[in-house]
């Protein structure tokens, strides 16, 4: 009897390989066919065959004594329960995904990807990055990194991870889930138990910095020229907010704005930042050589021999400017934090642990 059965769970268990085989094959065609990347991480269809063999598992171990269970790694199960968080967010707003990357790339570019980004003020104590001119009335997703937080507590016990890691994934996933390229992220950062409120007003690139001002802030990251145009190309998703786009420091006198706003810190209407804001994709650079970036500091990125080559190179070339992005996505996650702050893997992201939880 117990041969017939572990013939059978082998039989099963071939068959879960060839559809795993055969969705890869269907998955890998539409995409394909559609001219951009929509897989999600090869993760998800490992993650599926495991799963039938699983299940093909249990239902042998019903019929014998045997106890085969294949559970998620620790760091795959991270992995996947952020996956799905940012998967749902964006699925309800696509426009959360360009949120979600914006987010890492604010958190790490003032004093390393340390969760900074993350903390409430506490008022008359702690000021935080929150209500930096940069972030104030413009960062958004801290929700969705509490509830891929809460996630990764709920599912994967004991197994602890930063809000700062949290972060870098959530930014992979939603580059992957909005139609570029994958790319691996480490795991093990820390949560700062500090911030910076005028650091994000000064090492973040901001609309209406010069292409001499933009290099100087990238070069103290220790990017080149080439990495800080891949990194500019986020702006091929996602949206800006008309009171930034329509103040005159700030858009390119020439671009085409397809908002009518005022300056106003409380309008809420919001300006694309290319033509198709929902996917990841080259049209960003195609019009910055049409000289309708919509930001001033998109625009100048043509006003240089280097930069200007370099847009026309991911304007010809989507491809390119994707393994870049990426390769300069890994680069970014790995910005250490400040010498001397004192770092722990956080609790709740908006705010430190308490003095009896032990710092790690």
């Amino acid at each position: 009897m117990a041969f017939r059965l572990s013939h059978l769970s082998l039989a099963l268990s071939l068959l879960a390989l060839a559809l795993a085989g055969v969705a890869i094959y269907r998955n890998t065609y539409e995409a394909m066919s559609k001219g951009f990347q929509t897989l999600s991480p090869e993760l998800d269809l490992l993650e599926s065959a495991a799963s039938i063999l699983t299940l093909n598992n249990n239902n042998a171990e019903q019929n014998s004594d045997s106890k085969l269970t294949q559970p998620l790694s620790p760091s795959a199960c991270i992995f996947s329960a952020v996956r799905r968080v940012v998967n749902r967010a964006i699925d309800r707003e696509r426009r959360m995904g360009a949120s979600l990357i914006r987010l890492h790339f604010h958190d790490c570019f003032v004093d390393g990807c340390d969760g900074g980004v993350l903390l409430d003020d506490i008022p008359g104590s702690f000021q935080g990055e929150k209500t930096s001119p940069p972030n104030n009335n413009s960062a958004r997703g801290f929700e969705v990194i509490e509830q891929a937080k809460q996630r990764v507590k709920d599912t994967c016990p004991n197994t602890p991870v930063s809000c700062a890691d949290i972060l870098a994934i959530a930014a992979r996933d939603s580059v992957v889930k909005l139609g570029g390229q994958g790319y691996n992220v480490a795991l093990g950062r820390r949560d700062a138990r500090a911030a910076n409120f005028t650091g994000a007003l000064t090492q973040l690139p901001a609309p209406f910095d010069n292409l001499t001002v933009q290099i100087r802030k990238f070069n103290d990251k220790n990017f080149n020229a080439r990495e800080m145009v891949a990194l500019a190309g986020a702006h091929t998703v996602g949206f800006t907010r008309c009171a930034t786009a329509c103040n005159s420091n700030n858009v390119n006198p020439a671009a085409r704005l397809q908002c009518n706003c005022s300056v106003t810190q409380n309008d809420t209407n919001l300006q694309q930042l290319d033509r198709t804001p929902a996917v990841f994709d080259r049209v960003y650079f195609q019009d910055l050589n049409r000289n309708q970036g919509i930001l001033f500091s998109d625009q100048v990125l043509t006003g240089n021999t280097t930069t200007a080559a370099i847009v026309t190179t991911y304007s010809n070339n989507g491809a390119v400017f994707l393994g870049d992005f990426a390769a300069a996505m890994i680069k970014m996650g790995n910005l250490p934090p400040s010498p001397g702050v004192q770092l722990e893997i956080r609790d709740v992201c908006s705010r430190v642990n308490p003095s009896s939880v032990a710092s790690m």
